[in-house]
């Protein structure tokens, strides 16, 4: 009776003409559930992308602080670095530059306005020779080796902490001390986001200021980033044996913390998946609904097309070809939403939250989510088909 594949796919498409209204329902269930995968995959690559690009600036570098990661109660700050620490990474082969840092609390006035700040005492030579074009000044200058009494504010202090906007030249009283606000810097977001909301002085006046000479960080570039973990290692074992102490010293590297991160994005976007399968259950739920539905209208058709020579095999590959167009269909339109989605999400993200995370689209994702519902629709309608494959002719025939 049926000779060819266009017939069945003919057969299949008048069929669903036929019962357009639910026909086009199931569609758009498999389209809603494939646009959620396909818009959640997509923001979840954009911001592992966005994070991972930028650490990758910085491969070369090795964030060192006092403490341990405790479980249960995460980083836990154990200290203080002293210059004889700093002065022996410096000392460590393959070690570059060494920025120190010393940072502190304190209370910030402007105009009349008085707020809490994290204060960031470095040394102006290290830290240009660290991070180089990494961290831009958007506005002034930046700091020198002989400033006193002079600042550089991030984006976010200088322009949302206060009702009035930081200017360049403009004064401030950090601790009490009088400062100038020599530059702002660019906005940074993201993983340098804490830069942002921090004020920048000389390693002396942080002295003075904070009356310490502890110091809190060291960011160490290394020559050769084949090697940063071994020297890393070698830098928590000459500042552990300093202090006398194990586990004192945290250094991390940043391909190390990028392998984290992409971890924790996968585990992140297994999660938003998870979430998004539920509508697509629901929707392989709605297909076997129609396609069984289909079955009991279509009964004494079956019984008609077997009694003039349709094989059961013949049967099956009509109504499971059915359910496969109908999920084909869902989840081309349901991937083209959710690239759509995605972009909107990106664009409506960097609109009101101010960060952007972009949609990385990938070819993978758009097959990914046409061969899912493609194989919910094999799934979901094989019940009803092998339903329909072994009725009885004599029966069918019958049935009004």
């Amino acid at each position: 009776m049926l000779s060819s594949f266009s017939e069945f796919l003919f057969l299949a498409c008048r069929n669903m003409k036929e019962r357009k209204a639910r026909s086009i329902l199931t569609i758009l269930g498999i389209a809603v559930g494939i646009a959620a995968i396909v818009a959640l995959l997509a923001i979840g690559y954009g911001m592992e992308a966005a994070v991972t690009g930028e650490l990758s600036e910085m491969a070369d570098l090795i964030m060192v602080a006092p403490g341990k990661f405790i479980p249960g109660h995460g980083y836990v700050a154990l200290g203080g670095f002293t210059e004889r620490d700093v002065r022996d990474v410096e000392r460590i082969e393959g070690v570059k530059d060494v920025v120190a840092f010393v940072n502190g609390i304190k209370s910030v006035e402007f105009r009349d306005e008085r707020l809490v700040v994290e204060i960031v005492g470095l040394n102006p030579k290290d830290t240009r020779e660290v991070f180089g074009e990494i961290v831009r000044i958007e506005e002034g200058r930046g700091l020198r080796e002989d400033d006193r009494g002079v600042c550089v504010v991030g984006h976010l202090v200088a322009n949302e902490y206060f009702d009035e906007k930081l200017e360049v030249n403009d004064r401030i009283k950090i601790g009490g001390s009088r400062f100038r606000v020599a530059g702002i810097i660019e906005k940074q977001g993201g993983f340098r986001s804490e830069i942002d909301t921090q004020i920048f002085i000389t390693f002396q006046d942080a002295k003075e200021l904070l009356g310490t000479d502890e110091i809190s960080s060291m960011f160490v570039r290394v020559y050769d980033i084949s090697k940063a973990e071994d020297i890393a290692e070698e830098i928590a074992e000459r500042i552990d044996e300093n202090h006398k102490l194990e586990d004192f010293t945290q250094a991390i590297t940043m391909g190390s913390l990028i392998e984290q991160l992409e971890d924790v994005f996968k585990m992140l976007q297994a999660v938003l998946v998870g979430i998004a399968s539920i509508a697509l259950l629901v929707a392989s739920m709605g297909i076997m609904n129609t396609m069984l539905m289909s079955v009991m209208e279509r009964t004494h058709e079956i019984g008609v097309m077997k009694a003039v020579g349709a094989t059961d095999a013949a049967v099956l590959l009509l109504f499971l070809l059915e359910s496969c167009v109908v999920s084909l269909i869902g989840g081309v339109l349901g991937s083209a939403i959710g690239a759509l989605g995605a972009k909107v999400i990106s664009v409506g993200a960097g609109a009101y939250f101010g960060i952007e995370i972009p949609a990385v689209i990938k070819i993978r994702i758009i097959m990914g989510g046409i061969g899912v519902a493609l194989l919910v629709g094999i799934l979901s309608g094989l019940y009803p088909a092998r339903k329909a494959s072994k009725m009885s002719p004599v029966e069918a025939v019958r049935y009004e």
